[in-house]
């Protein structure tokens, strides 16, 4: 089997620099537990995906976290904007793989299925792009790196997804797209998911 790299996004968890758009209905310190808990997901996810994973935290590479160096390549992520840094990622790991994933940690319907069959689809499709309702993506696939992706794009928009399909089709690259996801990023998104919001709502 052709070797498949899972990189995982995650911000460090510090009380006021995550999920700060939630923390403004329920409060920092709400906020920081419902991050850890979509982190815990995440990294359960990850560790059972047939990948290889690699994780890339936004400020420094922690220990004791329960991502354990055993199972997770560890790294910081590149200076400069989520394209520069996620462009960086994947140019990283595709030295070593044939294929590769990138997910962040703010998808609670994120599971082994998905980020398996994103990587089956990588058997024919240039790129994978997984469109989450807010216009942005929760999960993105290539064999190699297409740099122009990342670049030109207004991050955290309502145009990310619009603007990559447009690039996609300007630069004649075979792409697949998975089901549409929700990210937990406000409050009605925190209703929607009673397992993430049991004991803060």
């Amino acid at each position: 089997m052709k070797k498949r790299g899972l990189i995982t996004f995650v911000k460090n968890p510090v009380l006021g620099k995550v999920k700060t758009r939630l923390a403004a209905s329920i409060g920092d310190n709400k906020a920081l537990e419902v991050y850890r808990r979509l982190m815990a997901h995440t990294r359960k996810v990850a560790i059972d995906s047939d990948a290889d994973a690699y994780l890339f935290y936004d400020q420094e590479i922690a220990t004791n976290d329960g991502w354990e160096p055993t199972s997770f390549s560890k790294h910081v992520q590149y200076p400069g904007d989520l394209g520069e840094r996620m462009s960086h990622a994947f140019a990283m790991v595709l030295e070593v793989a044939d294929t590769a994933v990138i997910i962040g940690s703010d998808c609670p319907r994120i599971s082994k299925d998905i980020i398996d069959f994103a990587f089956q689809k990588l058997q024919v499709a240039d790129v994978v792009v997984g469109p989450t309702y807010d216009g942005g993506y929760y999960l993105l696939g290539m064999k190699k790196l297409h740099a122009t992706l990342f670049q030109d794009i207004e991050w955290s928009s309502e145009s990310v997804f619009d603007k990559t399909i447009e690039k996609l089709v300007s630069n004649d690259l075979l792409y697949t797209l998975m089901e549409k996801k929700s990210d937990l990023d406000y409050l009605e998104d925190l209703e929607k998911f009673p397992e993430f919001s049991e004991g803060i709502l």
